[in-house]
């Protein structure tokens, strides 16, 4: 496993990390008993991976983590977590409400402090109602020891042009340790502007959500591609109509998956990468992917000359 510094933290994050969303929610949505659940915790760490993350809003993936880490050494891992800054039916819950959300999430997680505590899924429609009414009670719980930095995970929007992150980034770089945001070989637009912010500012990034659905699939992936030919996305001769990233599976890249998870830690950016597998396999080849975090540079700059334009969530 390798390791890389997460911005302004200081913290030695394994290069794979772990994601408690998505859709296995720890293996809540794909039928993993409570023991299976802390064996694959427990997996995690054998292997190297020491950032974990998760959110009061995965289910019950804080608690499994809390159950799951009893009686490993705290200083064995880091903990990541989000509070959700809305209720349901779109309004802004109060500061108390955020106080009480961090302190259950402490209870759940069975630990006084968490290493990052992230607004979830934070938009720029909502970004300085929540720097002005809820970054504040952040603060004051770093200052009591409650959590030791402070990030926030972006919004999926339609449109994939991180309008939240570099509003955040050009507005209070500053407030922001960490940042959770979406790069990978479809979702490349957070090169453009995003990623150098961050750089610029030593803001740590998690990658999250780097596969997903259409990559992996040869249907869906074809799919989109003929789609974002069709459209004028990108250049119909760019890539094959048939397989049309085939050509990255060679020397070393056994699947179009590994070129995904290469591609997703090959920039300098990036600190780590979640994978949010419940299938000890799947977990263990992604770990092997990222033994080498680079693609053959013909095949990186082919990728982005291709594809790195696109400007949408998918």
């Amino acid at each position: 496993m390798q390791y890389r510094t997460l911005g302004r933290t200081g913290l030695e994050v394994s290069l794979v990390s772990y994601g408690s969303g998505g859709p296995s929610k720890l293996g809540q949505n794909t039928g993993l008993s409570s023991t299976e659940q802390d064996n694959l915790v427990q997996h995690c760490l054998d292997l190297g991976i020491n950032l974990i993350d998760t959110s009061e809003g995965y289910g019950g993936s804080e608690a499994i983590l809390g159950r799951a880490l009893n009686g490993v050494p705290r200083d064995s891992y880091i903990l990541a977590t989000k509070c959700i800054y809305k209720n349901n039916d779109g309004t802004l819950r109060t500061p108390e409400d955020i106080r009480r959300s961090i302190d259950a999430s402490l209870q759940r997680l069975n630990t006084d402090c968490v290493d990052i505590m992230q607004f979830h899924v934070l938009n720029s429609a909502d970004y300085f109602d929540v720097v002005e009414h809820h970054y504040p009670v952040l603060k004051r719980a770093q200052e009591q020891g409650k959590i030791r930095f402070i990030g926030f995970s972006e919004q999926f929007m339609k449109e994939g042009d991180h309008k939240g992150v570099v509003l955040a980034l050009n507005s209070h770089p500053e407030l922001w340790d960490t940042i959770m945001l979406k790069y990978g070989i479809l979702n490349q637009y957070a090169a453009k502007e995003a990623l150098p912010l961050a750089l610029e500012h030593n803001v740590g990034i998690i990658n999250m959500a780097v596969i997903r659905v259409k990559l992996p699939n040869p249907t869906l992936l074809k799919e989109q591609i003929d789609e974002w030919k069709q459209d004028g996305s990108i250049d119909p001769d760019s890539l094959p109509d048939d397989g049309p990233l085939d050509w990255l599976v060679h020397d070393g890249v056994e699947s179009i998956v590994d070129a995904g998870y290469k591609f997703a830690a090959d920039h300098p950016a990036i600190s780590t990468v979640l994978t949010g597998t419940s299938s000890i396999h799947h977990l263990e080849g992604n770990i092997r992917a990222l033994e080498d975090p680079t693609l053959p540079e013909a095949d990186k700059q082919r990728l982005q000359e291709a594809l790195g334009d696109i400007s949408i969530y998918i």
